[in-house]
C-alpha cells in the first residue's frame, strides 16, 4: 500500500510504500499522515500547500497523523537493527 508522509526537516510529502521512519530525500525523520492516497492526489496545489503549512504546526501536525505501532515487528526494522549490531 501506499502512504503520505511529511518530512519536517525538508517541509515535504512523500508517498511511500509501507510504513517508513527515515525521509528519503534528507534521512530525516517522517510522520505518517492519517489521509489515504487517493485522498491526498485527488487534493489540489493549493489544498496541499495548505496542508503543508499545516504540517510545519507540530500540535497541527499531531492531530492529523498516525502512529503506525507494528513498525517494531516488520522485516525492515528487524534489519535496521542488525545493520546497526554489525556496526558497533
Amino acid at each position: 500500500m501506499m502512504y503520505i508522509h511529511f518530512c519536517n526537516n525538508c517541509s515535504r510529502f512523500h508517498i511511500l510504500n509501507g510504513h517508513k521512519m527515515v525521509c528519503p530525500a534528507c534521512r530525516g525523520s517522517l510522520t505518517e499522515m492519517r489521509m489515504t492516497y487517493m485522498d491526498f492526489v485527488n487534493m489540489s496545489q493549493e489544498e496541499r500547500d495548505k496542508l503543508a503549512q499545516e504540517c510545519r504546526n507540530e500540535k497541527l501536525l499531531r492531530e492529523i497523523s498516525t502512529t503506525y505501532r507494528m513498525y517494531k515487528y516488520s522485516k525492515w526494522y528487524r534489519n535496521q537493527l542488525a545493520e546497526k549490531a554489525t556496526m558497533s
